[in-house]
């Protein structure tokens, strides 16, 4: 069986190495991860028709496949440490993400007791620690989450309140 596996390997490494060459700058990624992850593709379930045209067939498919998977992933995710708006490029979500900012920011302030100073720590771009938000605020670190809690409850009801519900859908009875 190991003989058959390398026989596939040497045959279908060369062909799979173009195929993946020529996909990758079109999903996105590298070729070695879109060869990769055919290769994976091909030890899960693998080709199953002795032909060897069957088995480029089969190859170039899976590439294709795997090249559309890169390319909705990369659709999909964000990098990590970026908002959506720094992502789209349109001006409309760089607008609607600062109105977002100043409306959280604007709530944040009229929050009661010791929340504004708590949740200005928590928002912080130097993503402090609890320990070091504890320490700046002068509470103690066992009291933080709970005061968190009800800071966050008084928010969510705080922007419910100035967001309008949306609208039914469907069949209304």
């Amino acid at each position: 069986m190991d003989l058959l596996k390398a026989d596939v390997f040497e045959k279908l490494g060369p062909l799979l190495s173009a195929e993946a060459a020529a996909e990758a700058p079109g999903a996105g990624v590298e070729a070695a991860d879109l060869e990769q992850a055919v290769w994976v593709r091909l030890l899960e379930s693998g080709p199953r028709d002795p032909d060897p045209t069957g088995r480029a067939r089969w190859l170039r498919r899976a590439v294709r496949a795997e090249a559309r998977r890169a390319r909705r992933r990369a659709r999909r995710e964000i990098p990590y440490g970026m908002t959506p708006a720094q992502v789209g490029s349109a001006p409309e979500d760089a607008l609607l993400h600062g109105e977002e900012t100043r409306a959280l920011r604007s709530a944040v302030a009229r929050l009661p007791g010791r929340c504004p100073e708590l949740m200005k720590a928590l928002l912080s771009p130097r993503d402090l620690t609890y320990r070091e938000i504890a320490g700046e605020l002068g509470i103690s670190q066992g009291s933080l989450g709970p005061v968190r809690s009800r800071c966050l409850g008084c928010l969510r009801r705080m922007l419910a309140a100035e967001v309008a519900a949306p609208g039914l859908r469907g069949k209304e009875r």
